[in-house]
């Protein structure tokens, strides 16, 4: 029973945490803000983390089947 949702889960964390380190990283190459009103550096850095850390529950949530 518990299958399912932590493949949904799993799969959706995954896809968020890939597509906000991907946006991230387009964003920087371009030189253009990640955040408006606050520094490249930190939104990047604080983006680039969240992204990471959403990518690594996706993986974490699908090993645990």
């Amino acid at each position: 029973m518990e299958r399912g949702p932590a493949i949904f889960a799993g799969v959706v964390f995954a896809l968020f945490g890939a597509g906000l380190l991907a946006w991230t990283g387009a964003r920087v190459r371009r030189r253009e803000a990640v955040a408006l009103g606050v520094s490249r550096v930190a939104s990047a850095a604080v983006a680039s983390v969240a992204g990471a850390a959403a990518l690594t529950l996706g993986v974490y949530c699908l090993t645990r089947l």
